[in-house]
């Protein structure tokens, strides 16, 4: 793990399409941010009302088929994961993230159109030291058959996520991922969002997926996948968990030094034990990257922590 300083775009860049579930089309434009002011999300009114939230876990106001950020007032943005993923897979720091729509748009199904779009931007070294969430023991959470846990990982930011579809077509998958920029594009940036054909009709009546199409999604009958093209990775859906993984923990509001692991994992329970990590104050301090040192195992701060030495990073900073 490459510890440095904060990082940010060096200008804007603009992508255009549809929402997966709202079917409207959106304008999204990445740009840079101040040191500190981590993701915000800008959502442009005609009338000039302009609505911005910073991407938090105290900001999420759903998560059931995709993340939603808002405030007291509603929902501000749909669908944010994909884009956060971006932004924290190839590296950024501060980001805003304004767009002219209620939701991010899907582009094509992956967050490949996001790092595309990072690249035009170009990135830039600011004055400040990069600071992580060190996670200090483990915290876990467990909903109906899905499992997801964060554990002290002193090598910057492990995601490990395991699928297991009852669908033949999916059926049992599993990836790793140690998060670095070069790691993010190549491993997970093209991995696309999926799902089955069965549940179609359902998210119809529930209002979801009115944007949905081959173009956008990987999708799977009872038996076999129906896009003509294929898949881009022969485990693309367990590699997709981890980017909805990537992006849902961005909203830690900065990058995590943990080891993830999910089992059956989604948004709820991503979001879940985010929220379980961020109120257990005992669980994680906030360190400064450029301070951060390898410890020798007998200076290991805290010493045990759920079996393993917990790394030793001075001074703190919260």
């Amino acid at each position: 793990m490459k510890f440095s300083r904060q990082t940010t775009l060096r200008s804007q860049a603009t992508v255009t399409g549809v929402g997966v579930h709202s079917g409207v089309t959106v304008n999204l434009t990445l740009g840079p941010a101040p040191v500190d002011a981590g993701f915000v999300f800008v959502r442009a009114n005609p009338d000039g009302s302009d609505r911005e939230v910073r991407a938090t876990a105290k900001a999420v106001t759903a998560t059931a088929f995709a993340t939603v950020l808002g405030d007291r007032e509603g929902p501000v943005v749909s669908t944010a994961e994909h884009v956060l993923a971006a932004l924290r897979g190839m590296g950024i720091d501060n980001a805003t993230v304004e767009l002219d729509g209620p939701e991010v748009p899907i582009m094509d199904g992956s967050a490949a159109a996001f790092v595309a779009a990072i690249d035009q931007a170009g990135t830039m070294e600011q004055s400040a030291p990069r600071r992580f969430i060190q996670v200090l023991k483990p915290v876990q959470v467990r909903i109906g058959e899905s499992f997801a846990e964060l554990r002290p990982w002193a090598d910057g930011f492990r995601v490990e996520a395991e699928i297991d579809f009852t669908n033949p077509a999916i059926g049992h998958q599993n990836f790793s991922l140690d998060l670095n920029p070069e790691a993010f594009r190549r491993d997970v940036s093209r991995a696309r969002t999926f799902g089955c054909v069965s549940d179609v009709a359902k998210l119809w009546k529930a209002g979801f997926a009115l944007g949905a199409s081959f173009e956008n999604s990987v999708v799977f009958d009872d038996e076999r996948l129906l896009n003509s093209e294929g898949l881009r990775y022969a485990d693309e859906c367990a590699r997709h968990k981890v980017l909805d993984v990537i992006g849902d923990l961005a909203l830690a509001g900065l990058p995590l030094l943990a080891a993830f692991r999910s089992l059956r994992g989604g948004h709820k329970v991503n979001h879940a034990l985010l929220t379980a990590l961020m109120n257990d104050r005992s669980a994680w301090r906030t360190v400064e990257g450029e301070r951060v040192r390898r410890p020798r195992v007998a200076e290991a701060v805290g010493g045990m922590v759920g079996g393993m030495v917990a790394p030793a990073y001075s001074p703190d900073v919260s």
